[in-house]
């Protein structure tokens, strides 16, 4: 008894200590406004339902001797165009030229009020965003969520896409049809409202990174933290609207008409399954997870090649950045 009175009192203090400092965390600005990012950032205006809407974006020159090649990096849910600052720099390196945007609803991006998202909306922000910079025909690399627009945008533009990298990309199957309860974009508000550093932290170190956190992760949970922070809501209300657009909008039923090359690039510890944790119990076992569905898609196709990397999660580049750098290298070449 004694044990378990000093265990609570223990927590009580670990909380008090934990609040303040949650609390302490800075408002970055909803559209991350006092958020460095590691390259100039660029502007794209548009307009969505009649509303002028501004994409962000970093565009960084060949560094060695050019290739003649554009790669456009896209960022996951969980993530920002910033997360990719350190394969850009290898890339650019290595005679790239790289584009990284910002999705409208995400980071430095507009995030329009009661905009009803889809693939298609933001595949074609992106190839407005693409023809302002006179990118021409690109290679797609699309991380997580991205991975979903990367395929979107090249069954919408198949002549614009020389080749298709797809990192631990979600939508490869459909969590809905396999189980997985729909979420209205009511319920994912109420989800929305709950999330902070803590939330953030807990559910990255569950899916992302396998059991395994390191300090250096905990730069990216402060950015997506302090987004939320005084946001107006404006943040959370784009979050459960993006989610809806994630778990209802699959690419899995498509693959088989995709023209470009495709590389798979796989954490094979990634842990993602989109709303599995909310499913039943006997459920949850036959929603796959993201390694699994890309096995499953690998198969649909038609030119597609799998790259597996084994002990790595959902983010390869966070995790293990020299690694995966050597494997997105390879498929460039290829």
């Amino acid at each position: 008894m004694a044990f378990r009175q000093m265990m609570v009192l223990l927590t009580a203090a670990w909380l008090a200590g934990a609040v303040p400092a949650l609390a302490q965390l800075p408002a970055l600005g909803p559209n991350l406004e006092r958020f460095a990012y590691p390259y100039p950032v660029h502007w794209f205006e548009s307009q969505i339902g009649g509303e002028p809407v501004r994409m962000a974006y970093m565009d960084i020159p060949p560094a060695g001797a050019p290739k003649g090649v554009t790669v456009v990096l896209l960022h996951g849910k969980n993530f920002c165009g910033a997360t990719w600052g350190d394969t850009a720099a290898v890339l650019a390196a290595h005679g790239y030229r790289v584009i990284v945007p910002d999705q409208v609803g995400f980071c430095k991006s507009s995030k329009p009020a009661g905009f009803q998202y889809s693939f298609h909306a933001l595949a074609a922000l992106t190839a407005g965003l693409l023809q302002q910079a006179g990118a021409g025909r690109v290679v797609l690399v699309g991380h997580s969520t991205g991975g979903m627009l990367a395929i979107r945008y090249a069954l919408t533009y198949p002549g614009a896409v020389a080749r298709l990298i797809l990192v631990n990309p979600l939508g490869l199957n459909d969590t809905l049809a396999e189980g997985a309860p729909y979420a209205d974009v009511g319920k994912l508000r109420a989800e929305e409202a709950r999330t902070d550093a803590a939330s953030i932290k807990a559910y990255e170190l569950k899916n992302y990174y396998h059991g395994d956190w390191r300090p250096a992760y905990d730069h990216w949970v402060d950015m997506l933290a302090g987004e939320y922070q005084d946001d107006g809501g404006v943040v959370r209300d784009a979050q459960a609207r993006l989610s809806d657009m994630i778990e209802t909008q699959p690419v899995a039923y498509e693959l088989d008409h995709l023209r470009p090359p495709v590389s798979l690039i796989i954490g094979e510890a990634d842990q993602t399954a989109i709303r599995a944790d909310t499913a039943p119990e006997a459920v949850r076992a036959h929603i796959k997870t993201v390694p699994a569905a890309a096995e499953m898609a690998g198969r649909s196709i038609p030119h597609g090649r799998m790259v597996r990397l084994p002990g790595l999660g959902h983010a390869p580049q966070v995790e293990d950045p020299t690694r995966f750098d050597q494997a997105l290298l390879a498929e460039l070449a290829r």
